[in-house]
């Protein structure tokens, strides 16, 4: 049984709706990974690293907490996109929606190993069993294994991104540049998710180019949301989303 409310979310509310959530999920992300686990972590030295989040014992938490927020804010956003892109083929939007799901649960799994370096610098009296060296040593372990998780969670964004490319690119709410620019973004996440398995020095940070197209692609289709909305001059083959409760 299908329930249909006349006062159903036009397109545009949900445009805003996805603006707003793709506004937060890049805000979360950003101060998470620059402003507490870049500041606090200190690459191959997991003593200093150890100190500072023992230092920063509340900040490391708000991170996590920030993580936290953004995953639940990518959710929504993944039932935001397929209720905006599944005229245009409710198939393939419902596997864009499942990819972005992948990563999110993915994420949040991975969340545990961000967790567990607090777990270990928290005195308990459990922890005595290891001495100081090999509780920074562990922290240091479960931090590289998080960086990891993150990575594997994009390889899933990455062919989320080259489903929904497709699918701006065929709707007509959307300006077709952004389908091409979601598919060029689709090869940064999955070309420098390959090269964090394949090779063991390589850093992100070190090669920022390679995701300038993501980073370029995301902003722009943030503040598209947020200011411009949704073309719905055109009929085409969309229709007006609507929200469905099976009963």
């Amino acid at each position: 049984m299908t329930y249909e409310n006349n006062k159903d979310f036009s397109p545009n509310t949900y445009a805003r709706i996805a603006g707003v959530l793709y506004l937060l999920i890049i805000v979360c992300g950003l101060f998470s990974e620059l402003f507490v686990r870049s500041r606090l972590i200190v690459p191959g030295d997991a003593i200093h690293t150890a100190v500072n989040i023992m230092a920063n014992d509340a900040l490391f938490r708000v991170g996590f907490m920030s993580d936290l927020i953004m995953l639940l804010c990518d959710i929504a956003l993944a039932v935001v996109f397929y209720a905006l892109l599944k005229p245009v083929s409710q198939t393939l939007a419902l596997g864009a929606a499942f990819l972005r799901m992948a990563m999110d649960a993915t994420l949040g799994i991975n969340l545990l190993n961000h967790f567990y370096a607090l777990l270990l610098l928290s005195g308990e009296s459990y922890l005595a069993a290891f001495d100081a060296n090999q509780i920074n040593a562990l922290v240091s372990l479960y931090l590289e294994a998080h960086s990891i998780g993150y990575a594997i969670g994009l390889t899933f964004f990455a062919f989320h991104c080259l489903v929904l490319g497709y699918l701006f690119y065929k709707s007509s709410y959307f300006p077709k540049v952004f389908g091409i620019l979601l598919v060029l973004a689709s090869f940064s996440y999955l070309i420098d998710s390959c090269a964090i398995f394949l090779f063991p020095k390589y850093e992100t940070t070190d090669y920022a180019f390679i995701m300038l197209p993501a980073l370029i692609t995301e902003l722009s289709i943030c503040l598209w949301l947020l200011f411009k909305g949704v073309s719905t001059e055109k009929t085409g083959c969309l229709s007006k989303p609507r929200l469905s409760v099976p009963g």
